[in-house]
């Protein structure tokens, strides 16, 4: 299994969490399966960036992005080196880190 510590975010995550994973799942999937309501849009088909997370550790053992998503990425709020569209991000076996940006490109969200 594989854990991913997800940084404090003041609406999805205040405390933070760790949550272990099967390599193989997505962080959205993983995210969602574990409490975490993050944003997913277009129901993870990788057609908009509301599922945005930065991965602060363990990056490098992703699966390769596709050119879909890094057209994607273009657009999310707050991009940085590490971004990824959760939703496609195949977790492996090293651990991983990830921050949720505060913002997303959905000025409104249905409840």
């Amino acid at each position: 299994m594989t854990r991913i510590k997800i940084l404090p975010h003041v609406e999805y995550c205040p405390q933070g969490k760790e949550i272990q994973v099967k390599a193989g799942h997505n962080i959205c999937e993983a995210l969602l399966d574990n409490g975490i309501a993050i944003e997913h849009a277009c129901d993870m088909s990788c057609a908009c960036t509301t599922c945005h997370v930065i991965v602060k550790e363990g990056f490098s053992s992703l699966n390769e992005l596709e050119e879909t998503e890094e057209d994607l990425l273009d657009r999310a709020w707050g991009l940085a080196p590490q971004s990824r569209l959760s939703c496609q991000a195949i977790v492996a076996q090293q651990d991983l880190v990830i921050e949720i940006p505060r913002y997303t490109i959905n000025h409104a969200k249905e409840n």
